[in-house]
């Protein structure tokens, strides 16, 4: 029989197991169990920690199944702790860290004080996310890398789900990189490409699709989507976008994007997609992180999407389910 205060503790020792998980990836210690097994004094001078302290927390991750004893004081990494190795492909290093980082900790524990007076309480304290991030330069790389790692299994699903073969130009409208972009462009050999973002976004953008050898397709272009996007093509897209403003302010972006789309092209939105019912969801979770980190972003339901979507001048058509509870909403003009 189950404690009926369950999910509660659960959620109390989910707290510990994550600090155990924090302490391991900013240690670097899956990188330095990658050639085999150490024991905890081993570990501890390759990682610059103190033995005892580093033993206490092997010994939870081992509970957690991140690493797995092997003979006396010896750990090994688990399949699932080595997802938490910088040189693999899908590494969970990235998140962990930028959900570990001293702000994001501090937005999170503050959660009451946000809801209690209705803004940020990370907002309050640190300023506008991005603006701390242009600010503070190691932390704006953390989160461009777990950004990057984030998006790359969505772009591949992008380009694999969705039918581009009547589209001829796709505009990624606040793209970053360009990893979704380049997907797209490369299944689609035909296709060209353009990407707009703030002026010190094009830079790493031009480099990055340099590098995916696509410049020759792609058009790279400054911008701000509340001013206006590039006008006149038959595909845009919103990644990550909108769940970082309240409706009104979505409202402006997708009204800046309804000028811009010809009548015959399709908007694509890829965010959460939150269900109506009590289910877990893990957009559900990246709400609560929305709740904390901005004033305003907010994850949707799909019947919170249509209305937005229908008072912008478009009209939702479909939704498709990707993994790790994402979706790809399309919607058309009207």
């Amino acid at each position: 029989m189950s404690h009926p205060a369950g999910p509660i503790w659960e959620s109390i020792s989910g707290i510990s197991r994550f600090a155990a998980l924090a302490t391991m990836a900013e240690l670097g210690c899956a990188d330095h169990l990658a050639e085999g097994p150490l024991n905890a004094e081993e570990l501890a001078i390759r990682c610059g920690a103190h033995a005892p302290s580093l033993r206490r927390v092997l010994r939870e991750l081992a509970g957690m199944g991140i690493v797995r004893s092997v003979g006396q004081d010896r750990y090994e990494l688990t399949a699932d702790g080595s997802s938490l190795r910088s040189d693999v492909p899908d590494s969970t290093l990235p998140a962990v860290r930028m959900i570990a980082e001293e702000s994001f900790w501090y937005a999170l524990g503050n959660l009451p004080t946000t809801v209690r007076q209705g803004r940020s309480a990370f907002v309050e304290r640190y300023g506008p996310l991005y603006q701390r991030l242009g600010q503070h330069p190691e932390v704006g790389q953390i989160f461009d890398t777990y950004m990057t790692s984030r998006a790359m299994p969505f772009a591949e699903q992008v380009a694999e789900r969705y039918d581009f073969s009547r589209v001829d130009t796709l505009v990624d409208v606040a793209g970053g990189k360009g990893h979704i972009l380049a997907a797209v462009l490369h299944a689609n050999p035909r296709m060209r490409g353009v990407l707009v973002d703030l002026d010190h976004v094009v830079p790493g953008a031009t480099a990055a699709l340099t590098a995916h050898g696509l410049m020759e397709r792609c058009e790279v272009l400054a911008g701000d989507f509340f001013a206006q996007v590039p006008a006149g093509f038959d595909a845009y897209l919103l990644a990550s976008i909108l769940h970082n403003w309240d409706d009104q302010d979505a409202e402006r972006i997708l009204r800046r994007v309804r000028e811009a789309i010809r009548e015959d092209g399709r908007l694509l939105i890829l965010e959460m997609v939150l269900p109506d019912e009590d289910e877990p969801h893990v957009g559900k979770d990246m709400d609560m992180r929305m709740l904390a980190l901005f004033d305003g972003g907010t994850e949707r339901t799909r019947q919170e999407y249509s209305v937005l979507l229908e008072k912008t001048g478009f009209r939702l058509t479909e939704v498709f389910d990707l993994s790790a509870g994402a979706s790809l909403v399309e919607a058309v003009p009207v």
